[in-house]
């Protein structure tokens, strides 16, 4: 499939622990591709997949940049095998490992999207030299990303999710109405953004119901740990992008403003750099040309 400035080529596979995995990997149609490769960590959520990435790619080689860009679908979701597990952020990041080290095989820019961002931090202790550079899209605030959530809470609500009642909530949650009010009243800084493409995609990625393993995996919090020491020891270059109408839905973090969060994210970060732009929680959709300008000084 191509558009007028990228290639989308086919969905490739790769198996990992015997599970077969999807990923794109999208180049300029007109040019040869240049600089560090871009690795896209895509949201968690009822539909989610590597399909959130693609108006990003659009946008990033309208604007002239060139990189490779590697969109997986972390396994759960999308074209990925979707087994019937409680997903951790660990067993993402040694998904992704495996495929840094097997399919891309030379260093990239790690570009991550809002609550995933305990999966690059697992990933960043399973590999150093293959990850160059960080971005962080619409990082959760920083009593979310500090906080733990006791065990036994976290294996209560998956059992809670992983039931009758869990099944019937999915079913709910999956519906047109229910995805347009969600996005409107967390995700998206105004209702006129949340377009028929983006509940199209969110529908049609949710229809398989083994993609709420994935889903339930997150709500139920198995990410809820305290990063602190991790984000501190991130020795990457690191940019912290952050919507200016940014709002946290969990309770902890529903104070934080969004210069609040950029400030606790530059002050533990050795190398980091941050900056605000429209929008609120889902940037590389909702505000795709802001968010390619504001992260194409990666490649300088």
């Amino acid at each position: 499939m191509q558009t007028n400035n990228i290639d989308f080529g086919n969905t490739h596979f790769y198996h990992w622990q015997n599970y077969r995995c999807a990923y794109q990997v999208y180049q300029p149609t007109e040019s040869s591709h240049e600089g560090l490769p871009l690795l896209l960590i895509h949201p968690i959520g009822v539909g989610l997949s590597g399909k959130f990435w693609q108006r990003f790619c659009r946008e990033w080689y309208a604007t002239g940049q060139r990189n490779l860009i590697y969109n997986p679908d972390l396994l759960g979701c999308g074209e990925s095998d979707k087994p019937h597990i409680a997903y951790t952020p660990k067993d993402w990041a040694e998904q992704l490992h495996y495929f840094l080290q097997t399919v891309i095989k030379t260093p990239v820019i790690l570009v991550v999207q809002g609550g995933l961002l305990p999966v690059a931090l697992e990933l960043l202790q399973l590999e150093v030299n293959l990850i160059a550079k960080l971005v962080l899209s619409g990082p959760p605030t920083w009593p979310v990303i500090t906080k733990k959530s006791p065990d036994w809470r976290q294996r209560l609500a998956w059992n809670i999710f992983d039931s009758p009642v869990g099944n019937a909530f999915y079913r709910y949650a999956r519906t047109p109405k229910f995805l347009s009010s969600f996005s409107t009243r967390s995700l998206f800084a105004s209702g006129d953004t949340v377009d028929a493409e983006w509940l199209d995609s969110l529908v049609a990625g949710a229809a398989n119901p083994a993609t709420r393993h994935a889903v339930f995996s997150f709500l139920a919090g198995f990410w809820r740990q305290d990063y602190t020491s991790l984000i501190a020891a991130i020795k990457q270059p690191t940019l912290v992008v952050l919507g200016e109408s940014a709002s946290s839905i969990s309770k902890e973090g529903k104070a934080a403003t969004a210069d609040d969060t950029l400030a606790d994210y530059l002050a533990c970060l050795p190398q980091g750099r941050g900056v605000k732009i429209p929008g609120r929680n889902v940037l590389p959709y909702e505000s795709t040309s802001e968010f390619v300008r504001a992260i194409a000084q990666i490649n300088t």
